[in-house]
């Protein structure tokens, strides 16, 4: 049984946890600064992401954690983030791409995407591409990416509607965009092996987390499972694919539970269509071509 007692030291390390400031973010966040790495929190609001940072730093550790304001739903807001990280940082050893929305009102990103998609997958998208070069020049640095087993409800990426060409249905949009987080992480993975990177790219789900993702939600959708974790178990699975030092060349992880819904970090599903390299290339090229990004 995998937990935070089990993350090794990490004095020395470079973190970014984006959505960092709230939620399983903050506890990834949290955790890895106690154990000696300097964390910076990435969201949107300035305010947020400053309280989230002195509340971990007063807590003690050997880390410290610091705040940069970073817009997801904005590509140019993505690539000035960037480029004030590559001006203050000379090395990154952890990316975790937590930030997302689920299911919200009807809206569309600054560029023009559907807002799911946009954030969760684009926004994360461009932040890669902008620090892939520091990724794999930093030994062993890992890129986790969360995805979440909704991306179970779609089959496959419809391109004629990422950018809300069709009547909006929230549930399909949000697995859409778990669908292609799970994608991105399985193929720059990939990538990294066919470039001989030590870099490596995992993707992680939570499980069944209470926390303000589902503010969009009806409060009683939660009340139909049994059992619903706390943001400190469900941050767990990021973690185990953040710093682990058992995992192999890839993997996807989760809660080891029922349904993986609770439980403690182990392997997740991967089924025939998150594991379609045809497709997770299909996506890469559409991202690529959409963004200018090619790397």
């Amino acid at each position: 049984m995998w937990n935070k007692d089990n993350i090794p030291d990490l004095t020395g390390k470079t973190a970014i946890v984006t959505g960092g400031n709230s939620g399983i973010g903050y506890e990834m966040a949290k955790n890895m600064a106690l154990s000696g790495a300097n964390v910076i929190i990435a969201g949107r609001d300035s305010v947020r992401i400053a309280e989230a940072a002195a509340n971990i730093n007063a807590e003690g550790g050997n880390g410290k954690v610091s705040s940069m304001v970073l817009n997801l739903d904005s590509l140019q807001q993505v690539k000035q983030f960037a480029g004030k990280f590559l001006r203050d940082y000379s090395q990154l050893d952890i990316l975790i791409n937590n930030a997302g929305v689920m299911m919200p009102p009807q809206s569309l990103t600054e560029d023009g995407y559907e807002l799911q998609f946009g954030t969760n997958f684009l926004g994360h998208f461009v932040l890669v591409a902008n620090l892939f070069d520091i990724i794999t020049t930093t030994p062993q640095a890992r890129v986790v990416t969360l995805s979440s087993g909704a991306y179970k409800w779609v089959r496959g990426i419809d391109y004629d509607n990422l950018r809300l060409e069709k009547p909006y249905d929230p549930m399909r949009e949000y697995g859409t965009s778990k669908l292609a987080g799970l994608l991105f992480a399985l193929h720059l993975q990939r990538k990294f092996i066919r470039i001989g990177s030590t870099a490596r790219s995992y993707a992680a789900h939570p499980g069944i987390v209470r926390t303000a993702l589902q503010r969009y939600l009806e409060p009683t959708v939660l009340n139909a499972y049994e059992n619903v974790m706390e943001p400190w178990q469900g941050a767990l699975p990021a973690l185990y694919a953040a710093v682990s030092k058992d995992l192999g060349n890839e993997g996807y992880y989760g809660p080891d539970g029922d349904k993986e819904l609770t439980g403690y970090p182990g392997p997740a599903f991967i089924n025939d269509i998150a594991g379609d390299e045809g497709l997770a290339e299909e996506l890469w090229h559409y991202a690529s071509l959409q963004t200018g990004y090619h790397f």
